[in-house]
């Protein structure tokens, strides 16, 4: 689709609030005018009475290869679900079997209204293979550890050649995966390789308490000291869970203007505890939505860690206004875009990518709706997405995927499950 006029539609506008009976025109890939007035030109024009148009979602911590593992390793701490279920788990994937299951993760994403990941994995040709044929966005990285380091220095810069500039909406970042994972000669190497080809970092970070702990009694320093030390922070990073640090752990978050990517459902799950978002913002720490993996949230639904988001610190701080829903849908759209290096998406405004997705109001559990936003956030579910656009095409509308086989991804998936 080259153009298209949506008319007469609700709009999540660029300053987060609530517009009525609106026209927004898509050509190309870049949304083209915003106003109250009918404009012609368009070689589609779509009714938008009683729905609401939402930039698309931007998950800013995901392993999206993982959807085969949803709801195999299940009621375990972190360290347990790691070592006795996924770890072995993932020994056995091959590189087809990374390639369909993320696809089958970017059609539920795409489902759900989001068009963005940052993803931390493994195979990186599968990943980009996926990434280019489903039509989302992602910037994939390497998960580094010091099982497959000498492996990935030789990997990354085959992937750069071969994929660094396949097309805009891929972009390859560096990870290095844990503490507990690494060792600071690692650290330093990655975070080396990181400056030497302009990628950006991808890491985990306090997740559990007892990662905090360890990292301590073994090197007398915090987790985040621990990247920082080793210079991780040299490139524009993103730091995933951040449910352990203290205040002087932010400070050097804030100094390095590191993005923090909370995933609320996936730590509650595990046990370890949540991230406390209020802090980090009051502190002037950009904070972005994350979902982690479908094996430990057990879905890709933005909508409910949006919630999650939204909720968490009102109970945590006995403040009901603790975050807004123009916060909460601030980090799952806008700042995971500007985590990913994506300055003209998250946002409804002209000139930026129609990345874009129309929620359907007319549901009984959507009505009445006061107010939009507090909707949204609190009420909406991923299926009342009727419309997922990247680059302004369309990927999904009214149950029809357009660059996905859905029925083939989950075919390969089944079976695969059944002959593992």
């Amino acid at each position: 689709m080259s153009s298209i006029l949506f008319k007469s539609i609700t709009l999540i506008d660029s300053d987060f609030t609530q517009m009525t009976d609106m026209y927004v025109g898509v050509r190309d890939s870049k949304i083209d005018y915003i106003g109250k007035e009918y404009k012609s030109g368009y070689e589609r024009e779509y009714c938008g009475q009683k729905k609401c148009l939402i930039p698309a979602f931007y998950n800013a911590h995901a392993h999206s290869p993982m959807s085969f593992m949803r709801g195999y390793a299940e009621n375990l701490s972190l360290h347990d679900w790691l070592q006795n279920k996924i770890f072995p788990f993932e020994a056995t994937l091959t590189a087809e079997d990374i390639y369909y299951s993320m696809m089958l993760s970017f059609a539920e994403m795409i489902r759900f209204g989001c068009v963005s990941t940052s993803d931390m994995y493994y195979n990186g040709a599968s990943m980009a293979k996926a990434v280019l044929d489903s039509g989302v966005k992602s910037n994939i990285s390497l998960a580094s550890t010091i099982f497959n380091a000498e492996s990935l220095k030789k990997e990354y810069p085959r992937l750069i050649e071969e994929y660094g500039t396949a097309s805009d909406r891929l972009k390859i970042d560096c990870s290095i995966h844990a503490p507990y994972t690494s060792d600071p000669a690692l650290v330093e190497e990655f975070s080396d390789l990181a400056c030497r080809y302009n990628l950006n970092m991808h890491i985990h970070l306090s997740e559990t308490e007892r990662e905090n702990i360890e990292c301590i009694e073994k090197y007398g320093i915090t987790p985040t000291s621990y990247f920082e030390k080793g210079g991780a922070f040299r490139t524009p990073a993103t730091a995933a869970h951040c449910v352990y640090i203290t205040d002087d752990d932010i400070e050097i978050l804030k100094e390095h203007n590191v993005t923090v990517a909370t995933c609320p459902a996936s730590n509650l799950k595990l046990a370890s505890g949540f991230c406390d978002v209020k802090r980090l913002i009051d502190r002037g720490i950009n904070v972005a939505l994350g979902t982690d993996s479908v094996a430990s949230n057990n879905n890709l639904d933005m909508f409910g860690d949006m919630k999650l988001f939204a909720i968490l610190p009102k109970g945590v701080h006995k403040d009901p206004i603790a975050i807004t829903p123009s916060m909460a849908l601030y980090a799952a759209t806008r700042a995971g875009a500007l985590s990913q290096g994506r300055t003209d998406c998250g946002v409804i405004s002209v000139g930026n990518k129609a990345d874009l997705a129309v929620i359907d109001l007319n549901n009984p559990h959507l009505t009445p709706a006061h107010d939009v936003l507090n909707t949204l956030v609190y009420s909406a579910i991923g299926s009342d997405v009727v419309l997922t656009m990247s680059d302004g095409d369309i990927l999904y509308e009214n149950g029809e995927y357009k660059t996905i086989d859905v029925e083939k991804i989950t075919a390969y998936a089944e079976n695969r499950i059944k002959h593992r």
